[in-house]
Order: C-alpha cells, then sequence, then structure tokens
C-alpha cells in the first residue's frame, strides 16, 4: 500500500468550453464523481464570469449536489480577493486554490495582476481562508517554464514556493506544467528538491500533458517523491487563460489502471468510475 490522493478535476475540464453546460447537467455528473472515492473534487470556481462564463453557476451547482455517503472534499479555484470572499461562504467546501504564476506574463493574463500584486492578494486570501476554517491551496503556475519568454529557472520556483510556505503558512502547494511544456528531468528535479527542503508541505502535480506523455510525466514526478495528483476524466480540459489551443489534463482513468496495474492502490470504486468515464461523453460536447 502506497499512501497516494487524487484529485479529480472537473472544474479544470469545463472551463474552457464555449457552450454552456446545463446546471442540472453538471450537477448530475458531479453526483457520479462524489461516488468514486477521489481524495478532492476540483468542483468549480469564483471567479469572474466574463472570464469564465462557464463556471458561472458554481454556487447554484455546490447548492443542488448530493454528498450523501462521500467522502471527497471540495475545492474552488478563487483569483482575487472578492472571489474568496463568495467561496468562504459555502459550508461544504474545504479548500480554496488560487494560481500564484511565477511567469509575470501569465500572472497578468491569468489574474490581471503583477507577481508582487499576486503576493499581496494571496496573503489577503489566506487570512480569508483561516478565519473561515477554509485551507489554502496555491498553485504553482508555470512552475516548469513558460512559452513568454520570461525568466525561469530552478531557484525561481523554490524563492517563491519557500516564501509562500514561511510566511503565509501554505500547506499544500501543486506545482502546474500549466501549458505541457514541462520535460520529465526537471518535473523529478523539481520534486526532488522542493520535498526534503519544506517536509511538512504536501506538494501535488497538476500536469497539463498529452496521451504521448503523460506516463513519462507523472513517473518523473513520482520519481521525485510527489504522491498528490490532479487529472480529470477523458483528460479534458487545459488552462483557456494561457493559450488559444488547450494541451489537455492527466488522462485520469489511464492514471489510475496504471497505479493498479504496478499494485499501486488508489482505493477508488473502479466501476463507479468506468460509469462516470461513459457519462462525460454526455456533459462534454464531441
Amino acid at each position: 500500500m502506497t499512501d497516494i490522493k487524487l484529485i479529480e478535476c472537473p472544474r479544470d475540464a469545463m472551463q474552457g468550453i464555449a457552450t454552456f453546460i446545463p446546471t442540472d447537467v453538471k450537477v448530475k455528473y458531479l453526483n457520479e464523481l462524489l461516488k468514486v472515492g477521489f481524495d478532492t473534487i476540483d468542483i468549480g470556481s469564483f471567479v469572474s464570469p466574463k472570464a469564465i462564463p462557464q463556471l458561472a453557476d458554481t454556487a447554484e451547482v455546490l447548492a443542488n449536489i448530493d454528498r450523501s455517503g462521500s467522502h471527497s472534499k471540495l475545492l474552488v479555484i478563487v483569483a482575487n480577493e472578492r472571489g474568496a470572499e463568495e467561496a468562504v461562504k459555502q459550508e461544504s467546501v474545504t479548500y480554496l486554490g488560487y494560481p500564484f504564476s511565477i511567469s509575470e506574463t501569465f500572472q497578468q493574463r491569468n489574474t490581471n495582476t503583477s507577481i508582487e500584486g499576486s503576493w499581496a492578494r494571496t496573503a489577503r486570501i489566506a487570512e480569508l481562508a483561516r478565519a473561515h476554517g477554509k485551507e489554502l491551496v496555491v498553485y504553482i503556475s508555470m512552475a516548469f517554464g513558460n512559452p513568454y519568454g520570461d525568466p525561469w529557472n530552478a531557484e525561481v520556483a523554490l524563492h517563491w514556493t519557500e516564501r509562500l510556505v514561511k510566511e503565509l503558512g501554505v500547506g499544500i502547494i501543486a506545482l502546474s506544467d500549466t501549458v505541457g511544456v514541462a520535460k520529465p528531468e526537471d518535473i523529478t528535479a523539481m520534486f526532488a528538491a522542493l520535498i526534503p527542503a519544506l517536509p511538512l508541505v504536501e506538494f501535488g502535480a497538476h500536469l497539463h500533458c498529452s496521451p504521448e506523455n503523460w506516463k513519462q510525466k507523472t513517473q518523473a514526478a513520482w520519481d521525485g517523491g510527489c504522491r498528490r495528483f490532479d487529472g480529470a476524466i477523458k483528460g479534458y480540459g487545459g488552462c483557456p487563460m494561457a493559450e488559444d489551443e488547450l494541451v489537455g489534463n492527466l488522462q485520469m482513468e489511464l492514471f489510475v489502471r496504471d497505479l493498479e496495474e504496478r499494485g499501486i492502490r488508489t482505493g477508488l470504486d473502479q466501476a463507479q468510475l468506468d460509469r462516470c468515464v461513459l457519462g462525460a461523453a454526455v456533459v462534454f460536447p464531441a
């Protein structure tokens, strides 16, 4: 047995789809996901509906899902203090996720502020979360490089990660391969450097990848010591704020199958996961 946390991300899968998915369709799909046994479900976001119109109904979704019998915790993404103020009102939400980019260009594109502005924003969101009994999960966007030509190296990632932990008390940090540029050797090196340096932090991998490279990337993160992985059924999604073409998420059902074949028990209901894979075809347009 190996402790592993799997975070299913329907929010990431849905957010870039232009055609609005009806709220009742979302609720039905999410109710099925809640039965699989994922540690956490990244279920929605409290951001401007102008930026992400697909998730404007997150509060309504949360009010209508059926959590009876499910032990999965819920996470929502926020991009500023106003979103955090809405998110902390949601009793069913355990985690607030905030994307903190170490690429200046992407920070502006994603949250309309600079890295320094984002730092001040993160501090205030951390205070809000603590005051309302929520936990902050910070995603280090562009953790393994960026397509904009912004300066990047491992020391930059280490610098900001250490500040988040030591100054703001952040306990969960997910390194994000936002546009799928990460090389396996960089993934291993980053986790291998951060995990021993900050042993009380739970580090995760949010890897945008393709059917051709997901196995190399997940193995690289595993080799570096990572045991928390984000993914999305069918590999749907990606970040619409980064590039026009969505890279795609780690295909959760393939990763789970690979883990189980290697003798790494996930604790998931495999039959229910298979039903969700079939059900995804109804939710996501072809």
